[in-house]
């Protein structure tokens, strides 16, 4: 018998066992992860790059080691190809596993990139930046005879009448060294502070490109937008995925990361600070722009994804009482977190609390529910889903653990939302067969012309989105019950099949599929679990919520983030993951945090605003709530167990309660099945 190692994939979750001295995109290839190669494994085309990640991974249970991975070979220190690699980066066709291994896949060499969502709003936003230019011509005879400061006063006075109140130590050098015997033009680089003007830098000659970059550092995602202060103009957009995945999906798995490996903070915070300065110089390369010209940066994000960034410690974010380092905002210069930008500050806002992070108080500020009358839910779902709810008179915040499954991982075909996953599901409710569509496409599986999508891209797996309207889909058919349990209606339909003592439903059958050799992509009893257990945490704290505010339902919801993109409400109710709502008063409002930075990026105002705002929200901890196990319970039936959904009734023919299954007619069918085998 050959040994075989256990291999994670990451960022999809994919688990494989590799035969002791295959290579890693042989492997890859078995498992169908989506790892990229043209010249056949001959270590020619660079395409199938991966990174080992190397520790213990409590989450996995598995300790992966750097002899695990074999050394590198000739072929990889003879390669020369188009595509660089990067130090402690490999050939996938090349590193032979002989050991338990963690092997992130970058999105550089998938094969269908991530479509990462990056609009933003700045609705009714006055632009009021923290930072602007100046040029002004300083007199080479008034530097001599009464110093850089007063020089540079007098002109300010002369040319733009006002005085700036201090100077940073550096400008007055710069001002000195550039203004000899004749008179100099520089550009002074202004930033607000406390209700004073400081000169913060000082460039020789004419620069009118006033740039900043807003980031919403996600836990799966990171999102940013170069844009021109001076206008309020978005120049570029672009996003890549979080590469503190390959160290764990969800939050408390890269916390525990740190927890058990001695240099894991620090791994955490250059990921972080890489990520961040890799798309800073995409985007300034994609503009022909300058670094030079970048005065400010605002970041938001979780708590963890906030520490971790700043370089504080997040290990008591992972255990009561989850204390935040600062609950105050923070100003660091860009060149000391490695950023491009010599003279940039960047600017991170107040976290609400330990679970609740600067993205959700961002998120708040581009949606203000501080400012209306109507009752406002709004819910950001992520890894943790973050939920404010309230209005004019008190906002409440709390968050829930939902973990990575609305995004596609945990789940048996499920992947982040590429080009070939299932993004919408129906079935027929008469004949249970399904209709699919994919990203990439406009069509139906029903539709004239799906079939030469099949061979590219292909039907690859579901992503989140997907996987919700599967279910809902299972659930309004009839073909499972309330309790999330699949049915045995085998004699109804060849779509559901036994898989031991529970049942599947086949949602993508390729041609030649027998439905057991891993080509189908099916909905197992374990994804209607994992889809359980994450809209139960959710929907549990919106609840604890409305119970603290003590009111019945919102008047309005607002979906953030990729996934309340994407989702259909219809299906959100559906399945129990908001409360019930008129649907035309639920909304997807598309990246909230993103558009707060900008928001932050673009107004001092809004930063005073936010800093504000954040002391008055209340927190709630779900973690310490006696009220919340009870809440997940009720939570955890379709759509709920408890609660009326007459809004979603005028839409949808939902099934009546309780709606149970038949083990007896189970057990029959399954001991029929194996007499006639």
């Amino acid at each position: 018998m050959p040994t075989v190692h256990r291999i994670v994939f990451t960022p999809s979750g994919l688990e494989a066992q590799a035969v002791d001295g295959a290579s890693v995109l042989e492997v890859a290839r078995e498992a169908r992860v989506d790892l990229d190669s043209v010249c056949g494994g001959r270590g020619v085309c660079g395409r199938c790059q991966i990174t080992p990640s190397f520790g213990d991974f409590s989450k996995w249970a598995l300790r992966s080691e750097p002899h695990h991975l074999s050394e590198v070979g000739t072929t990889e220190q003879d390669y020369q190809g188009r595509r660089f690699v990067p130090e402690g980066w490999r050939l996938g066709c090349q590193a032979k596993v002989h050991g338990p291994l963690v092997v992130d896949v970058p999105a550089e060499s998938q094969l269908h990139a991530p479509i990462i969502r990056k609009e933003i709003s700045l609705e009714g936003l006055a632009l009021d930046p923290v930072s602007s230019l100046r040029v002004v011509s300083v007199r080479a005879t008034q530097v001599k005879s009464v110093g850089a400061q007063e020089a540079i006063n007098e002109a300010c006075q002369r040319e733009w009448r006002f005085v700036p109140e201090t100077f940073d130590a550096e400008v007055l050098k710069e001002v000195t060294r550039f203004v000899g015997d004749s008179d100099e033009t520089v550009t002074l680089h202004l930033r607000q502070m406390d209700g004073s003007t400081t000169v913060h830098s000082v460039r020789k000659g004419v620069h009118v490109d006033n740039l900043g970059v807003a980031i919403d550092l996600g836990s799966t995602t990171v999102a940013a937008h170069l844009m021109e202060l001076s206008s309020g103009e978005v120049l570029a957009s672009s996003g890549l995925m979080n590469p503190q995945i390959r160290l764990g999906e969800d939050l408390m798995s890269r916390v525990s990361y740190v927890m058990m490996n001695p240099d894991g903070g620090k791994e955490l915070t250059g990921l972080a600070r890489e990520a961040v300065a890799s798309l800073i110089n995409t985007l300034l390369a994609d503009t022909e722009r300058s670094a030079e010209d970048l005065t400010e940066v605002v970041l938001v994000g979780n708590p963890v994804m906030h520490h971790s960034f700043l370089g504080f410690d997040v290990v008591p974010l992972g255990q009561m009482p989850f204390d935040l380092a600062t609950d105050r905002s923070v100003v660091v210069s860009a060149p000391s977190l490695g950023l491009p930008g010599p003279h940039a500050s960047v600017y991170l806002p107040p976290c609400i609390a330990g679970h609740v992070g600067a993205d959700a108080a961002a998120a708040v500020l581009a949606e203000a529910p501080h400012k209306s009358s109507k009752r406002q839910l709004l819910v950001d779902v992520g890894t943790n889903a973050e939920i404010v709810f309230g209005d004019e008179n008190q906002l409440y915040a709390a968050s829930s653990p939902t973990g990575p499954a609305f995004e596609g991982a945990q789940i048996t075909h499920g992947q982040r939302a590429i080009p070939g996953a299932i993004e919408r599901v129906r079935i027929n409710k008469d004949t249970f067969e399904p209709e699919i569509k994919i990203i990439g496409s406009e069509l139906w599986s029903s539709d004239s012309g799906f079939s030469e999508l099949l061979k590219k891209p292909g039907v690859t797996g579901i992503c989140g989105s997907g996987i919700i309207e599967a279910v809902g889909e299972l659930f309004l058919s009839g073909l499972m019950t309330a309790e999330g349990v699949i049915l045995d209606t085998r004699d109804q339909t060849d779509r559901v099949i036994s898989e031991g003592r529970t049942f599947s439903y086949v949602l993508h059958r390729p041609d030649g599929s027998d439905d057991q050799d891993g080509r189908s992509i099916v909905i197992s009893q374990t994804d209607i679990r994992a889809i359980q257990l994450a809209k139960a945490a959710l929907r549990a704290g919106i609840d604890l919520l409305l119970e603290h505010a003590q009111c019945k339902a919102p008047d309005e919801i607002r979906l953030a983030g990729a996934f309340g993109a994407h989702i259909d409400p219809v299906y959100a109710m559906v399945l129990g993951l908001i409360p019930d709502c008129p649907l035309d008063d639920v909304s997807a409002v598309g990246n909230a945090a993103g558009s707060g930075a900008a928001r932050l990026l673009l107004s001092g105002h809004e930063r005073r605003a936010i800093e504000e705002l954040v002391k008055g929200i209340e927190k709630i901890e779900t973690a310490t709530e006696e009220r919340f196990q009870a809440l997940f319970v009720d939570a955890m039936s379709f759509p709920h167990a408890t609660a009326d959904y007459p809004n979603l009734q005028n839409i949808v023919q939902v099934p009546a309660r309780p709606l149970t299954s038949n083990p007896a007619s189970s057990r029959r069918k399954r001991r029929s099945n194996r007499e006639g085998t």
